[in-house]
């Protein structure tokens, strides 16, 4: 009897399908969880007893089973992992349902084969990208560490300079030139901010006189006793408007012109100046640096500081000397713009407000004319219904 329970257990043990594989179904799982627990938890063979006589029979029926020898039952990791292992072909259940997986094993393949034809392709291609980051990051620390020793330099020669220690290159023909700009700079700088005060004031009166003329004009269509005196009085305002409003175009074309020779040529030279001092600063840095070393010792490793000091010297003086000629040329240019410019501007300023002034009508519209000014019509200032939206 115990031979044929351990043959039914030896039978159990290697379940299969329909088609003679091991399946994965539930029930299989759970079987193999029950013969797991039997095998942990469950009571050893040789402790059992075994009934031969029905329910509530006499205890002269239980037969021991001490003296069975059998089989023992051992655990076999290998059994659970054939089936937990895929099949090989395409499950029968997936097929069933329709889903085919050639194309997906297809791609796989492909990418296998392409894998084993081009092992380094991966490879070369993150160490070309490797190659090309490390370039970059040694180019910024190279370009960071020539900043760091320039403005050292330039630092070290600033405070000498400034302290009397040190000695500076000096271009006095050009320095006075340019002393002669920024002085010449400050005082068109005044000219603006008073021709633009002289515009504000003006239009107000402008404006003043527009209301007054308007007021007058009623009054005399209110007042018959006093119609023609009223009538007298708002076309001089109107009159007055007139002229002040042709005047105001006139300034206004001053005020631009002068702003642009100002705040964009002059400005633009003044930029130019800056890089010709900064070219200075570190043309004398770099000399002084290489005084120093001509007279320090003489061996090997100082001959070779020496050498590279004398090419970023030649290098420094080259930059100095080409800003140098560019200021130059642009002083001479500015020079004459400067009075062809001015030239028109102060004799179109001095013709409108004479004419104004002398209320010669005539005259001021023929200095519109003559300058090429054109009036805006009243109210283009204002912005547009679009605009205030």
């Amino acid at each position: 009897m115990a031979d044929s329970i351990m043959s039914k257990a030896a039978t159990m043990e290697i379940p299969i399908n329909s088609n003679g594989d091991t399946g994965t179904l539930p029930e299989d799982d759970s079987l193999e969880q029950d013969l797991q627990q039997v095998m942990v938890s469950g009571p050893n063979l040789n402790e059992t007893s075994i009934v031969s006589g029905g329910y509530g029979g006499p205890a002269g029926g239980i037969i021991p089973t001490s003296t069975i020898k059998g089989p023992a039952v051992h655990y076999n990791p290998e059994y659970l992992d054939r089936r937990r292992a895929p099949p090989p072909g395409p499950d029968i259940r997936m097929k069933s349902r329709g889903i085919n997986l050639s194309q997906s094993h297809s791609s796989v393949s492909r990418l296998a084969h392409h894998s084993d034809q081009h092992p380094g392709s991966m490879n070369h291609n993150t160490g070309s990208t490797e190659e090309i980051s490390r370039g970059v990051a040694v180019e910024k620390l190279d370009s960071v560490k020539k900043w760091g020793i320039n403005t050292y330099k330039c630092t070290k020669q600033m405070f000498s300079e400034k302290f009397g220690r040190g000695s500076r290159t000096v271009d006095l023909e050009l320095e006075a030139q340019i002393d002669v700009l920024r002085d010449t700079k400050s005082k068109y700088e005044n000219i603006l901010r008073l021709a633009t005060a002289l515009i504000t004031h003006f239009q107000n009166m402008v404006q003043t006189q527009q209301a007054l003329g308007d007021t007058f004009t009623d009054l005399s269509q209110k007042s018959p006793e006093l119609q023609d005196e009223f009538g007298y009085n708002a076309e001089t305002q109107k009159l007055l408007c007139k002229n002040g409003e042709a005047l105001l175009g006139a300034i206004n074309f001053f005020v631009s012109s002068v702003n642009t020779l100002v705040n964009k040529t002059m400005e633009d030279t003044l930029m130019t100046i800056k890089q010709y001092e900064n070219a200075r600063l570190e043309f004398d840095a770099y000399r002084s640096d290489l005084e120093e070393l001509s007279l320090g010792p003489r061996d090997a490793a100082a001959m070779v500081r020496i050498e590279m000091a004398q090419h970023e010297y030649q290098h420094h003086r080259d930059k100095y000397e080409r800003l140098r000629s560019d200021v130059s040329i642009k002083l001479k240019f500015l020079e004459e713009n400067k009075v062809k410019v001015m030239h028109k501007q102060l004799l179109l300023f001095h013709n409108a407000i004479s004419a104004y002034f002398a209320g010669n009508q005539q005259q001021l519209e023929q200095t519109l004319i003559q300058f090429n000014v054109k009036l805006k019509p009243p109210g283009s200032d204002k912005p547009s219904w679009l605009e205030e939206q």
